[in-house]
């Protein structure tokens, strides 16, 4: 039981890496065809129209936005299934373990959105974008992490993944309250009315996913309609998913959910999303774009921002023996993870694509712009402070029972 638990979580790690990877090679493509002869046939791809109507009911979307409130959807719900698999039965059942990850994440996305608006206080209208570096990208993250080989304890791979899960909870409150467009009433109803259902079938012990996937297909309509953001959709369905099955108790229907979308989201979903949103022109970028209030702001606060307030509440949390230091991390491991924390790449262009819609005001450039450098420089940094932190343990003598 327990050889299989350690090899599950080596697979789930293994594979978070190599979509890390694949992120990667996605955003720079992107890049690469943004800024090369091919540019009009990328911008052709991402904004070709995509429609679907049944009788009076239109969705009409270029297929930059299918992908942003459809398939991300996809990916929220596969967040959904594994925060209530840790709260249920993870690294996060246990209080213990929930003060160290979550005190980082508030810090981290406290500190990031500060710093954001210190930098944009007088200009109304970017201060829209207070949130963009408040977000972390477990799979990029944890890319950068497996660049560094066998070599990195799982307690810093389990403290990552743990934080990103608040941080992903943290984006989910600030979607749903932030960025919602004017409310309609009926749709929004239409979407409550589709919980009590859910509740029923879950209470039920029902396991068909066909019955999960309609009414969760009606709910992401009538939330995509009522100006609530859509991917909200997946985060609710996920809840009711049963975590037991009732006919077998060794049988979880939600981590077989997991288990079957991991590689869609991981090799599909994430690198389609980075592909069509990393994809910046970078003619004619000079000093002032680069120091204008929206880039700059995001770049700090994800860079500086985050390692600021990821690493300051752990250190006040372990100070104040309100959580201990995970066995196999030293001070140094810890800054150094705090560090990557500011790789906020994918939830970062996602609240970037609705963070200034209400405004008027075409933002994508200077946040696209933001978030790549600060990324970056998150990574890259992060990297190295890791690499010598771990370097420094492995030159050190072992101790008993590390």
């Amino acid at each position: 039981m327990l050889n299989a638990a350690n090899n599950a979580i080596a697979n789930f790690f293994r594979m978070e890496s190599s979509s890390g990877i694949l992120l990667m090679v996605a955003a720079v493509l992107a890049l690469v065809m943004a800024n090369s002869p091919l540019a009009p046939y990328y911008a052709l791809f991402i904004d070709t129209p995509v429609q679907v109507q049944i009788g009076a009911l239109e969705i009409a979307k270029p297929l930059l936005l299918w992908i942003n409130d459809g398939l991300m959807a996809v990916f929220f719900f596969l967040v959904g299934l594994e925060l209530k698999r840790e709260l249920l039965e993870g690294e996060l059942s246990s209080m213990r373990k929930v003060v160290l990850p979550g005190f980082g994440a508030v810090g981290g996305m406290l500190i990031p959105a500060t710093v954001y608006l210190l930098i944009n206080a007088g200009d109304p209208q970017a201060t829209s974008g207070w949130a963009i570096p408040a977000a972390t990208d477990i799979a990029f993250a944890l890319g950068i992490l497996a660049l560094l080989g066998s070599r990195v304890p799982i307690s810093v791979k389990v403290f990552l993944t743990s934080l990103a899960i608040f941080d992903d909870i943290g984006a989910i409150v600030i979607i749903a309250v932030f960025y919602t467009d004017q409310i309609s009433l009926l749709s929004l109803l239409i979407a409550g009315s589709c919980i009590p259902l859910l509740a029923l079938f879950n209470r039920r012990g029902v396991e068909a996913r066909s019955v999960y996937i309609a009414i969760g297909l009606v709910m992401w309509v009538s939330m995509l309609k009522s100006g609530v953001h859509a991917t909200l959709t997946g985060v609710i369905l996920a809840i009711f998913i049963p975590m037991r099955s009732a006919a077998d108790p060794d049988y979880s229907p939600l981590r077989e959910w997991e288990h079957d979308l991991h590689v869609v989201v991981a090799f599909f979903t994430l690198p389609l999303f980075a592909f069509v949103n990393a994809g910046i022109s970078l003619q004619g970028v000079g000093l002032d774009q680069l120091t204008h209030g929206v880039p700059m702001g995001i770049a700090l606060g994800l860079f500086v921002g985050k390692q600021l307030g990821v690493f300051g509440m752990c250190w006040l949390a372990i100070r104040l023996r309100l959580a201990d230091m995970p066995e196999g991390m030293s001070w140094l491991s810890l800054y150094g993870t705090a560090i990557l924390c500011g790789v906020g790449f994918t939830m970062s262009l996602f609240i970037g694509s609705l963070a200034f819609e209400s405004t008027g005001v075409d933002r994508i450039f200077d946040e696209r712009l933001g978030i790549i450098i600060g990324s970056l420089l998150s990574g890259v940094v992060g990297y190295l402070v890791l690499r010598r932190a771990l370097l420094h343990a492995g030159s050190q003598p072992p101790q008993q029972g590390g």
